[in-house]
């Protein structure tokens, strides 16, 4: 087994067990350092209710990523798979970071989350299937059009950057 091999082998095993957001995270910021160099700490992490055509959003010159509540809720209800839940959520949460880091132009983000993806897990692993095709593939387009919930307030997730530095937002 080569390096690259036994590296896919890791991260593959590490998404899948990953248990909440800042095990997702971690994976994210790591996958990314080893593709691309590039790193950022000090992100912040928070829930909000959006359109179920919108995963996620960073708001430029913050140091937030803001998830879909609404649309991982229905995710995890629909689709039975964690890995599929969890590469879902790695796909999201890499595209946002990539925009933290300062790369700004949808297309060339899609082109890196899928770029990062294969050469981390692997050509066959569902992260980059989501990454190649769309993240939205794994769940189930009637449900989604057809689901109205009402609006709850936004949330920080706790810990989610475990690095030990306080940030004030």
């Amino acid at each position: 087994m080569s390096k690259s091999d036994s590296k896919i082998e890791e991260y593959c095993s590490e998404l899948d067990k990953a248990k909440d957001y800042s095990e997702i995270w971690k994976i994210v910021k790591t996958s990314v350092k080893d593709s691309l160099g590039e790193y950022r700490s000090g992100m912040m992490l928070f829930l909000d209710d959006l359109s179920l055509s919108l995963g996620a959003y960073y708001p430029i010159g913050t140091n937030n990523i803001v998830l879909n509540r609404r649309l991982l809720e229905i995710a995890k209800a629909t689709v039975k798979s964690k890995q599929k839940i969890n590469a879902f959520t790695y796909s999201l949460l890499t595209h946002e970071y990539l925009h933290a880091i300062g790369h700004l132009k949808e297309k060339e983000v899609r082109q890196l989350v899928y770029k990062i993806s294969k050469e981390c897990f692997g050509e066959k692993h569902i992260t980059t299937e989501l990454a190649e095709k769309n993240p939205w593939i794994i769940l189930n387009k009637n449900l989604i059009n057809n689901i109205s919930s009402p609006k709850a307030p936004i949330e920080v997730v706790k810990d989610f950057e475990k690095n030990g530095q306080n940030y004030i937002v």
